[in-house]
């Protein structure tokens, strides 16, 4: 690799191929973000390993991963990046690509329906949204902010509240009507509960649901007929399909008691989940511009409702 003011055009658009690939851990897609083949994008990154002496990506089936030195270069070469946008706009980074990782089901009910206000206030901010139940690993640096559910320890990262959650159980009116659940709780037992057995990290698979009873005073007894999900909005989805009786959670169920899809059959949202809505991101300082902005307009939204 040359050095200095012997950067090469060439190696300069291996740095560039090598970046976008790494942020979308395909090189296919980063084929189409480069306007290259994927074999093009194959050949760029192979040269630049060749000239580092070192393999930047794990080739595997269908997928590439970044090595330990591949995600040490990826974090340097992003700082760098930065750096260098900042000074060719006069300091002011409000452009370029934020990779969001979120869970599910606050991506669909709550995050995506929202972008398009971000979108028109920050034109030249592209967001790369990955949602997915894993833990997001930062060490790479392919993900910029994650929004998490579940509990305030981040060991070694930087977190911010978001917004807070409550719980009530929700089905459709025809279900409620049905099974005679209205303002009648006692009569879950003929009821089938859907369980989201991922709600948070760690939980037991009937988590919220348990903690929704046991607010209550007497507890109630749940039935062990249930459907399970990994996610909380295909709860609710089935529910306003007459599958059964899903707990929900406000900030993503809202649209559809708006819409009469869904009821509260024993009151408002008047028990407070164990758990939050954060913000998450690298212990870096200072966050890009656009990472800051970006948090900044999702903590407006979580205070509008």
């Amino acid at each position: 690799m040359a050095t200095g003011a012997q950067l090469t055009a060439s190696q300069f658009a291996n740095l560039r191929t090598f970046l976008v690939a790494a942020r979308h851990a395909s090189f296919a897609l980063a084929a189409q973000e480069l306007s290259l083949t994927p074999s093009a994008v194959s050949h760029r990154i192979a040269r630049l390993e060749d000239s580092l002496g070192l393999l930047l990506f794990e080739r595997l089936t269908r997928q590439i991963r970044l090595t330990t030195d591949g995600q040490r270069i990826y974090a340097a070469l992003q700082q760098c990046w930065d750096s260098l946008h900042a000074a060719l706009h006069g300091g002011d980074l409000l452009a370029g690509n934020v990779t969001v990782h979120a869970r599910p089901s606050i991506a669909q009910c709550w995050l995506v329906p929202r972008l398009a206000g971000f979108t028109a206030l920050y034109p030249d901010i592209s967001l790369d949204l990955r949602v997915g139940n894993e833990q997001v690993d930062f060490r790479a640096g392919q993900v910029e902010l994650a929004i998490h559910y579940g509990d305030a320890s981040f060991p070694g990262l930087a977190s911010q509240h978001l917004m807070d959650e409550s719980l009530a159980p929700v089905c459709s009116p025809a279900y409620a009507h049905e099974h005679g659940l209205l303002d009648r709780p006692e009569n879950l037992k003929n009821a089938t509960i859907l369980h989201d057995t991922l709600a948070w990290p760690a939980c037991a698979p009937d988590a919220e649901w348990q903690s929704w009873a046991a607010a209550l005073s007497p507890a109630i007894t749940l039935p062990t007929r249930s459907l399970r999900f990994d996610r909380a909005d295909l709860c609710a989805l089935a529910a306003t399909h007459h599958a059964g009786i899903a707990i929900g959670r406000r900030q993503l169920v809202q649209p559809w008691l708006d819409s009469g899809q869904l009821v509260l059959p024993f009151g408002g949202f008047n028990v407070a989940s164990p758990q939050a809505y954060h913000l998450v991101h690298a212990a870096r300082s200072p966050l890009p511009a656009r990472v800051q902005v970006l948090m900044e307009w999702l903590l407006g939204q979580a205070q509008e409702r």
